[in-house]
């Protein structure tokens, strides 16, 4: 008799096969359900409350896909994937997560017939190639004798179109253009850490500005704040990582004295120290200080006498955007303080925004940096807005980068579709059958924006398909407004070629991996699940 072999733990669950990949499969279907209806500007919201309460009303797909906390392991992939696209380009993350998700529930059928897995990977990854090369056959080019402002016109229609499916659609115009503005005051490298995103509640949407320079919410003060001046013209501004303030003795200090003049001299031993420092400070000529540390209010009131303006306990992204905008560097000595490390602006003042007071450094020499301060209703909304705009910025960095464009709204996915399905007339065999499921698979998109939209999806495929098949329908597409199929090139329904050449290679990506899984080993966690029950502690029973 063959002796059992004990290979894994006890406790290790392990299942393989054709049913473990069917699992796999149907776990993926069950993400795509989740975020299938954010799709398309007639997408609904999602509210996830997380453990600790806070909630978050969001429509885009990386975002949700974060805040599941999906624990299926092949599920996962498609978090992964959502999130790189919105690393990567911004936009696109729940179409990315839905193709994913379609090219899996088309081709399920044939891995439970027994077709094998790498067959079907081939063919998805062939397909795949050959949809990103009819992609940048058709991508139309708008670049080179254009002038500036058709370029600019070109990146606001790509910022609309990334604004149309989200929940500020209705200023889609007015975010645009602040977008596109925010992108083209960067230097050449586009930095995105050079934007910084301010939010303010209270006042309506339209209130929201672009400040071309620093802004940061005014810091805590000490009494003597309010006798500073508030605004400067060409002011010179030192950036410090000192603490300006007294300092309590140390907890574990001990100084022995045995008369009270000792006691005094060390007294008067932080005091001088002190406004040594500020004296430094003073005669370096800076007419404005900003600390990583916290200032007191010997030195606020210090300054205030001398017409400086200070600021202590500055966050430090906000530091190092000064830094980099107006120029010289965060020192952490008072000594040396000359022109080389202290900034420069052409103009500083001090705002009320809202409820709030904000510190605007404007006409920065150096760097080029930009400042959004968003309003609005509900803190919910605002961070809502806050990832709009995100996504319009990312495809307006894209779009510079990459000047070809497609018309979105399914347009180019049902071209794909039918240049698919035109090619697997010519092939023979299982390839034919998987470059037809392929085809099916791309016309998800115009489908599920017709069912978000409460529209005949039926009806509008079967137009759609039926345009495609002419010449003269390459960018036609779903019209949201008229409940009908409209060319979107001609509508302005645009987005950059590279953010559909990224979703289609991270969807098939993602395809494959989950195909090629064929067993699942998960190890028991350690110290066991299966221990004695907790004790009520110092070895008392329950």
């Amino acid at each position: 008799m063959q002796p059992q072999i004990i290979l894994l733990r006890e406790g290790t669950d392990t299942s393989q096969g054709k049913p473990q990949l069917i699992s796999n499969i149907n776990a993926c279907c069950a993400v795509v359900d989740a975020v299938r209806t954010t799709l398309g500007p007639r997408g609904m919201d999602k509210l996830i409350v997380t453990e600790n309460g806070k909630a978050t009303i969001s429509n885009d797909g990386a975002t949700i896909m974060k805040l599941l906390n999906v624990v299926h392991p092949a599920a996962k992939t498609l978090v992964d994937i959502a999130r790189s696209q919105d690393a990567e380009v911004g936009d696109g993350t729940t179409s990315v997560v839905l193709l994913a998700g379609e090219f899996l529930r088309q081709v399920k059928p044939y891995v439970e017939e027994g077709v094998h897995p790498q067959i079907i990977i081939r063919a998805v990854r062939k397909g795949t190639q050959m949809m990103i090369k009819r992609i940048h056959e058709v991508a139309v080019k708008v670049s080179g004798s254009s002038g500036d402002a058709e370029k600019y016109e070109l990146l606001r229609k790509c910022a609309s179109t990334a604004l149309m499916s989200k929940l500020i659609h209705q200023q889609k115009e007015f975010f645009s253009k602040m977008a596109v503005d925010a992108v083209l005051s960067l230097d050449s490298l586009l930095p995105l850490n050079m934007i910084g995103i301010k939010q303010v509640q209270g006042g309506a949407l339209e209130d929201s500005e672009l400040v071309a320079g620093v802004a940061f919410k005014k810091t805590f003060s000490y009494a003597g704040f309010e006798m500073q001046p508030k605004s400067y013209k060409n002011p010179k501004i030192a950036m410090l990582q000192i603490e300006l303030e007294l300092k309590a003795e140390r907890d574990n200090a001990e100084v022995r004295l045995d008369n009270v003049q000792e006691y005094q001299r060390v007294v008067d031993a932080e005091w001088d120290i002190l406004y040594d420092k500020l004296e430094r400070i003073h005669k370096s000529g800076a007419k404005v200080v900003l600390s990583r540390l916290p200032i007191g209010d010997v030195a606020t009131q210090y300054f205030a006498d001398r017409d400086m303006f200070c600021a202590g306990r500055v966050p430090e992204d906000d530091l190092k955007r000064t830094m980099k905008a107006c120029g010289g560097s965060i020192v952490t000595t008072a000594h040396d303080l000359g022109d080389g490390v202290l900034g420069q602006c052409g103009s500083f003042e001090e705002r009320q925004v809202g409820g709030e007071r904000y510190n605007f450094f404007s006409e920065c020499p150096l760097a080029k940096t930009c400042t959004l301060i968003l309003r609005g209703g509900s803190e919910q909304f605002l961070e809502e807005t806050e990832r709009s705009l995100h996504d319009a910025i990312m495809i307006v960095r894209r779009a510079i980068k990459n000047d070809s464009v497609v018309a979105g709204g399914g347009a180019i996915e049902m071209e794909l579709s039918r240049y698919l399905r035109q090619h697997a007339r010519t092939v023979a065999g299982k390839e034919q059958l998987l470059m037809d499921c392929l085809a099916r698979a791309l016309e998800i998109i115009p489908r599920q924006l017709c069912d978000n939209a409460g529209f005949d999806s039926t009806n509008i495929l079967n137009k759609l398909r039926h345009t495609h098949a002419q010449e003269s329908g390459l960018w036609f597409g779903v019209d949201i407004q008229n409940e009908d199929v409209a060319d979107n090139l001609a509508a302005c329904v645009w987005e950059p070629a590279i953010v559909r050449v990224n979703a289609l290679t991270a969807a098939s990506e993602a395809a494959c991996l989950v195909l090629s899984v064929d067993e699942t080993i998960k190890n028991p966690r350690s110290g066991g699940e299966g221990g004695p029950p907790a004790g009520r502690g110092r070895g008392r029973p329950m």
